[in-house]
């Protein structure tokens, strides 16, 4: 395809990783790196501009490049609904959920769950679920994206791409924690929304711009297609590619579904997800949290020109390979079956922008892939480590925590580099979808334990484990017949063999059935069970926010966590003694010290002895760690701002309607 990277490309990528890397590194060198406030919240001391930029970046990763644009030529405007819908989300994130998970002090999201509802099954599901969601969804998406477009501009080995990619992300990842991970995210945003934005107004200036996208969209089919249009129909655009609000039977993304369903999925996506969440647990106050949310919500809005009319242009541009319909036709193409709109952004960059300029959208396409692979990495670490490995040891010591998270990470990269085999056989083409179909069949009821737990106190911990296992298991059975029996392939002649529930239900609207169905076992088993305390309820629903007293725990309920008691001694266990060994080494040889400092450095060990807190002085860290309160002019900007921003972002929705 097309000649490959020149020499200016080469450059250009180079100088990106050494940026990078450098911003990385540097961020490891700041305080509160060795503890596990520090490396998984970043010392909850993060401006909001970080803060944002962090969150858009966590989440416009390479799958928007391969997977979004791509479902944007197939389909035309419709899919903007994932990016506007997920500004309102954003919001609700700032000013409802955020508050709630800063009063109870919750650094993970399983812990708030902990504390809402008592007990440790609920954390303990949640926590494996996420882990598996992260790596079977999260990082297969990316690393099948990412390793895609880099093979197409570098004609590398996809095993190479990926690891490369992968060690570099790790590095400043595994040693730099939350801190290293936000920084390097908003150097990555500059590089991606510039990347994007000289990629757009080229591709719209060599159509014809905003009148030529919209007269000759329609005819964008490939030959074979438009000489065999009763046969391959459903190669050509479709009707409806300018609206966004669809039939709700005949609409590949139907309204009900896009009003409702969609907001269940953006609801735990954006506000109960922990890579989004811990970011904005991040931030130095409420306020910051709340702005940090409100920036990513406006950069959502420049995704519609970033990239659904790019990957509109490049099905006009190309038609023969990204329209293509006849399945024999698209694996020569692209060795995929079901299509290869996936090759949109890619055919973009490599016929589209001059030698040197392509270098720069590659390293755009390198920020997406890094910032989300670092956020999931980051989050699936602190989740691993707080609430996993703390069931397992008690009284671990900070540093053995610190050891654990950064080994999670490590483990997470083989388990990606493992998956490779699987990605290359997967249907790249339907990735888009396929994403959002697993995350509506398995994420539904954890959105619902979290949305009623939220705002009715009278919600049970057993009515919600039940209801989460009922939930599950719904999903599950609709993932296994959703794959088992695919839709017939465009142009392949075969009937459509999948059951009447598989094949006329939606996932949008199958995610509105099983959030009903959730809520209804959970409600009715609430009503049978013994509900928790009023005291019991401090601080951990948006009625009880403002509470003064922290949430009481029962008999059976151990709060450790991660902040250790330096009032009480702890006995010495074999995870203590590998910490000490790491640090006991002879201040006079030179090189041992070397060894020594470089093994403090890269698991977060400090020589320094601790100071001992009182328990005064933890009561008032505590406080301040857990205030919501605002300064009243920063509270009133920010509620016009946001009431501003969805007041643009609903008359959008109204004029694509």
């Amino acid at each position: 395809m097309d000649e490959l990277l020149v020499w200016q490309d080469y450059l250009t990528i180079g100088l990106y990783f050494v940026v990078v890397l450098a911003v990385g590194i540097w961020s490891t060198c700041r305080p509160n790196k060795g503890s596990t406030v520090g490396y998984f919240l970043a010392g909850r001391d993060m401006h909001w501009i970080p803060i944002g930029a962090s969150i858009y970046a966590s989440n416009v990763g390479s799958q928007l490049f391969i997977a979004l644009t791509g479902t944007a030529a197939a389909s035309g405007f419709a899919v903007a609904i994932y990016e506007w819908h997920a500004i309102f989300i954003l919001i609700a994130l700032g000013w409802i959920f955020v508050p709630v998970y800063v009063a109870c002090g919750a650094y993970t999201m399983p812990e708030y769950l902990r504390k809402r509802f008592g007990g440790q099954r609920i954390r303990v599901v949640t926590s494996i679920t996420n882990i598996a969601s992260f790596v079977l969804g999260n990082i297969s998406a990316e690393i099948y994206c990412g390793a895609m477009f880099m093979e197409i501009l570098l004609g590398w080995n996809i095993y190479l791409c990926v690891c490369i990619i992968i060690v570099v992300t790790a590095i400043y990842t595994i040693t730099g924690g939350l801190v290293s991970v936000i920084y390097t995210d908003t150097l990555q945003t500059v590089i991606l929304l510039g990347g994007a934005v000289y990629l757009a107004v080229v591709a719209l200036t060599t159509v014809g711009g905003w009148d030529g996208l919209i007269s000759r969209y329609p005819l964008a089919a490939a030959n074979n297609t438009l000489a065999n249009q009763s046969f391959y129909q459903c190669g050509m655009p479709r009707e409806d590619a300018f609206h966004i609000w669809r039939d709700p039977t005949s609409g590949d993304i139907p309204w009900p579904g896009a009003a409702i369903g969609l907001t269940l999925l953006g609801l735990y996506v954006w506000c109960q997800e922990q890579i989004i969440v811990q970011r904005c647990l991040s931030g130095r106050s409420l306020s910051h949290a709340k702005a940090g949310a409100l920036f990513a919500a406006f950069l959502k809005l420049f995704s519609f020109i970033l990239f659904i009319i790019p990957g509109m242009i490049s099905r006009i541009l190309y038609p023969d390979e990204v329209a293509c319909s006849d399945p024999d036709t698209c694996w020569e193409i692209c060795q995929n079956r079901a299509g290869c709109s996936s090759l949109a952004y890619p055919l973009l960059v490599m016929r589209l922008l001059p030698p040197g300029i392509r270098g720069l959208m590659l390293a755009a396409l390198l920020a997406a892939m890094m910032s989300s692979l670092t956020s999931i990495f980051n989050s699936a670490s602190a989740i691993v480590t707080l609430d996993l490995w703390t069931r397992i040891r008690h009284r671990a010591r900070e540093t053995e925590l610190m050891v654990v998270g950064r080994m999670t990470v490590v483990l997470l990269l083989i388990i990606s580099i493992l998956w490779l085999p699987i990605l290359q056989v997967s249907q790249g083409g339907l990735l888009w979808f396929y994403v959002q179909a697993v995350k509506a069949y398995l994420t539904v009821p954890f959105c619902m334990v979290f949305l009623i737990g939220f705002f009715w106190k009278r919600l049970s911990e057993k009515a919600a484990f039940w209801g989460l296992i009922a939930g599950l298991v719904i999903g599950v059975i609709r993932l296994v017949l959703d794959f088992s029996m695919p839709a017939p392939l465009c142009g392949s002649g075969e009937p459509d063999r999948r059951f009447a529930f598989v094949a006329k239900v939606d996932f949008l609207h199958f995610a509105m059935i099983a959030a009903l169905l959730c809520s209804l076992f959970m409600v009715a088993i609430s009503f049978f069970t013994k509900p928790r305390t009023q005291s019991q309820l401090n601080r951990v629903t948006f009625w009880t926010r403002h509470a003064e007293d922290e949430p009481e725990l029962s008999e059976n309920e151990n709060d450790e966590g991660c902040e250790g008691d330096n009032s009480k001694p702890k006995k010495a266990t074999s995870g203590d003694k590998v910490g000490d060994l790491l640090l006991a080494a002879p201040a006079e040889q030179g090189s041992v010290r070397i060894k020594q400092f470089m093994m403090n450095w890269l698991c977060g060990f400090s020589n320094k002895p601790k100071k001992v807190v009182t328990a005064e002085e933890k009561a008032v860290i505590r406080r301040k760690m857990t205030s919501i309160k605002q300064n009243v002019t920063s509270g009133r900007i920010l509620n016009v701002v946001a009431g501003l921003v969805s007041g643009l972002t609903f008359t959008l929705l109204i004029y694509f309607r």
